[in-house]
């Protein structure tokens, strides 16, 4: 059986990552593809409740070293327990947000080593990959602006605009050091635009 391919899906806060994911997975069940879709953190049992930990206000403050244990934690759980057997089966997995997302929070937004990211992406993933990885980009003022129209926001969405100024650094960065990988997508303009550049990359996996 021929093995799926494994699709992520990340941005700011705000990029509009959960419309474009309704439009993924129709764009590919349309072709006869089956998608699994899941999330990080989270996709898991224990995932999700370490998402709820992560996530929650009333967790309050946490060390910027646990926030990352505790993601890759989770991340654990969802490839050994979701992403790989469904891939191993011949499905396709879309996870909205991946291990670009520590590298873009923890290390650009928290300031936390990247060598020590790196080390536990090692330890945690190996040599496992995403097949493409779809990076909306938009200025934080706009993301954030969408963010305030949603209402209460959690634990990270509370963070001040020069944190996410950082992480949306942090993405940039981490799309111009992966370019075969991460691809850059203007999400600042109609969801009509960014569903067309999505089509367009989508079609060359």
């Amino acid at each position: 059986m021929k093995k799926g391919k494994f699709i992520t899906i990340d941005g700011v806060e705000g990029a509009g990552k959960s419309t474009q994911i309704d439009f993924i997975c129709e764009y590919l069940k349309a072709k006869g593809i089956q998608v699994v879709l899941t999330r990080e953190p989270g996709g898991t049992k224990v995932g999700e409740k370490i998402r709820e930990l992560l996530l929650s206000n009333s967790t309050g403050d946490m060390h910027a070293d646990t926030e990352l244990m505790l993601m890759f934690a989770a991340r654990n759980e969802h490839i050994q327990n979701k992403i790989m057997p469904a891939l191993e089966q011949g499905d396709w997995v879309l996870s909205d947000r991946f291990t670009d997302s520590s590298y873009a929070y923890q290390g650009g937004g928290r300031g936390l080593d990247i060598n020590r990211i790196s080390q536990l992406e090692s330890w945690v993933m190996q040599d496992f990959t995403p097949d493409m990885t779809l990076l909306l980009d938009v200025p934080v003022e706009i993301g954030m602006s969408r963010v305030e129209s949603r209402g209460k926001k959690d634990r990270i969405e509370m963070e001040k605009m020069d944190f996410f100024d950082r992480v949306r650094q942090a993405y940039i960065a981490r799309s111009k050091e992966f370019p075969d990988r991460i691809k850059l997508i203007d999400s600042s303009k109609t969801i009509e635009h960014t569903t067309e550049q999505i089509a367009t990359v989508l079609d060359t996996l």
